[in-house]
């Protein structure tokens, strides 16, 4: 007899779960609502207008440094 789909799931998610992962559940802006590419332009505005771009890229930099040598 086969799996049902919730058995072949729960399976599945034991097996993460045993290789030490875990679900989490996150809320991301939905990029198909209106308005939403107007907000990300006004951001970016913003940001062009208020800061030094060598300032915003070294605080980028720093932000993304996850310790990785290259």
């Amino acid at each position: 007899m086969a799996a049902t789909t919730s058995e072949r799931v729960r399976i599945h998610r034991e097996n993460l779960r045993a290789a030490g992962l875990r679900p989490i559940q996150i809320w991301v802006p939905d990029v198909r609502q209106p308005g939403f590419a107007d907000e990300c332009a006004r951001q970016s505005r913003m940001v062009h207008q208020s800061i030094d771009e060598s300032d915003l890229l070294d605080f980028i930099e720093q932000a993304t440094d996850l310790g990785h040598s290259q």
